[in-house]
């Protein structure tokens, strides 16, 4: 019972203060509405605020305050989690006030909003390289920005999960016995992301996936993709001499070796 009244208490409070909202809403007083939408948007409730600086961002254009109002109005968005609607007002803002002293934080908002949208690594990756893409624009604008490690930051994350997106794509073809396909994709991996810690490893599962492309070709066409195998372990040793995959790599060149030697 107790429990009932709660929630009927609950709905009531609710109720309460949709009412009261809706009477801030159709209320004719664009001060008034301007005071409440900061109010709203000073207490969190940005689905408030979102709504009444909608209302009145119109009334109040050409003011000394549209500026800031305008800023907080996608600042709502953005901090409701709706970084689609607030990339879109950032960039409107970026539009409407080119000279603003506000344009550096903004044009970091913006590109902000996309990383906040990257999805995980097996997803279509649009909007990690639109990321990538503002926040590289950002720093050649803003190069002495306090921003600037923080939006390195961010293409750095957004590069680990292309790096990701690209192995596990790879990764999959080799699962598939689809070896072919696996080389090459190893093979982009390490010329892509070359300073990856893990680009040795990259470059020796280009090597084996040739050496299973190789092993499972009809006979006559083996003698040429074992010699490829053999181009690629020696590129592995010009690029990972002292790499602790090495002792592996040779294991695949002997067998690589031997392959060649009885089809002679």
């Amino acid at each position: 019972m107790n429990r009932i009244i709660l929630l009927f208490c609950l709905v009531l409070s609710l109720s309460a203060c949709t009412s009261k909202f809706q009477k801030v809403l159709k209320n004719k007083d664009t001060d008034y509405k301007v005071k409440m939408a900061e109010q709203y948007y000073a207490e969190k409730k940005y689905s408030n605020a979102q709504q009444l600086f909608e209302s009145v961002i119109q009334f109040v254009k050409g003011t000394p305050r549209y500026e800031e109002l305008y800023l907080m109005y996608a600042n709502s968005y953005y901090y409701d989690k709706d970084y689609e609607n607030a990339e879109n007002i950032y960039k409107t803002f970026m539009e409407y006030f080119p000279n603003s002293t506000k344009i550096e934080e903004v044009e970091y908002m913006r590109a902000y909003t996309y990383y906040k949208r990257s999805p995980k690594a097996e997803l279509d990756q649009t909007t990690t390289n639109r990321a990538m893409q503002l926040m590289q624009s950002f720093i050649d604008a803003h190069p002495t920005s306090t921003k600037v490690k923080e939006a390195t930051e961010v293409i750095d994350a957004c590069r680990a999960k292309l790096e990701l997106k690209d192995y596990k794509t790879a990764t999959l073809y080799y699962e598939l016995a689809m070896y072919r396909a696996a080389a090459i994709s190893y093979g982009l991996l390490s010329d892509y992301f070359p300073d990856s810690k893990q680009a040795d490893k990259y470059k020796l599962l280009t090597l084996k996936s040739y050496f299973k492309f190789a092993e499972n070709s009809f006979i006559d066409k083996q003698k040429e993709r074992f010699e490829k195998v053999i181009v690629e372990y020696n590129d592995f040793v010009d690029r990972y001499s002292d790499s602790p995959l090495m002792t592996e790599a040779k294991k695949i060149k002997k067998q690589t070796d031997q392959y060649l030697n009885n089809i002679k």
